[in-house]
């Protein structure tokens, strides 16, 4: 299998008013095209600046990020992210959201305006809102916009989905409900997804890898040769699965302990 994404000893700073504050140190990691990675840990690890990285917002301080073999200089066609706001234009309906993020893109394939508007009403329904097609954001739940903002990131045909904390504000029902969406549309549209999160179940569910941050630093990489689809309450009891949530509990919460220690230390 290609790989999709590179990356080479990224390191980033952040510049404060009197000194610089390392975020990321010496990070290494490639992705595989089609491959759906977790990016795990805990709140301040640099998960979420990696990922800004990865889409062109932030410049690392040295280092170099490689998609399809070419070096990412900024934003680009070939990746599409979902944050955990939602970032709609309340003045526009579901289905001009979602168009307004496509037109471009779907501009550029050299496809018709009624080809657009096709496909556009393809993704709507492939999250499950057709039947609220006409309705502005303040006019749907929650759980609703955020499938508005998981089709305009789909309609952008990018090869690459970003995803940074997307159903963190979102119930637990709803939460699950979204998470096996994700999963499914993103095998049926064969996207390379990197998704940030601090929920092991979450990741569990979603990922074919986990990788568990500490700050500044990648941890460890763990494989989860589960199958699709996962359904928590049929995997909960299951050795494998129980094996794996060991791992990244033991991985994940080391970290924790270690941080606190470090910042109530004299």
């Amino acid at each position: 299998m290609s790989k999709k994404i590179e990356i080479r000893d990224i390191c980033f700073d952040y510049i404060g008013k009197n000194k610089a504050f390392g975020a990321l140190e010496n990070i290494n990691l490639e992705v595989d095209e089609g491959e759906f990675i977790c990016i795990l840990g805990s709140s301040g690890c640099g998960k979420s600046t990696l990922l800004s990285i990865l889409n062109g917002l932030n410049k690392p301080k040295s280092g170099e990020i490689l998609i399809d073999g070419k070096k990412v200089v900024g934003s680009g066609a070939d990746r599409a992210v979902v944050f955990q706001n939602y970032s709609l234009f309340p003045f526009l309906t579901v289905k001009e959201n979602v168009m307004f993020g496509a037109k471009k893109s779907l501009k550029r394939k050299n496809f018709t305006k009624e080809e657009r508007i096709k496909r556009v009403n393809g993704y709507i329904e492939a999250v499950g809102l057709l039947d609220a097609i006409d309705k502005y954001p303040f006019e749907l739940s929650g759980g609703m916009q955020q499938r508005v903002a998981i089709a305009r990131a789909l309609a952008l045909e990018a090869d690459i989905l970003l995803l940074d904390e997307p159903f963190s504000a979102i119930d637990p029902k709803l939460r699950l409900e979204l998470q096996e969406l994700v999963s499914q549309l993103s095998k049926i549209h064969k996207k390379t997804v990197v998704f940030v999160t601090h929920d092991i179940d979450e990741a569990i569910l979603l990922a074919d890898r986990v990788i568990v941050m500490e700050p500044k630093h990648i941890k460890q990489a763990i494989n989860i040769d589960l199958p699709y689809p996962r359904i928590r309450e049929e995997l909960v009891g299951q050795a494998h699965y129980e094996e794996i949530h060991r791992k990244l509990i033991s991985s994940f919460y080391e970290n924790i302990e270690q941080n606190i220690y470090e910042e109530v230390k004299l």
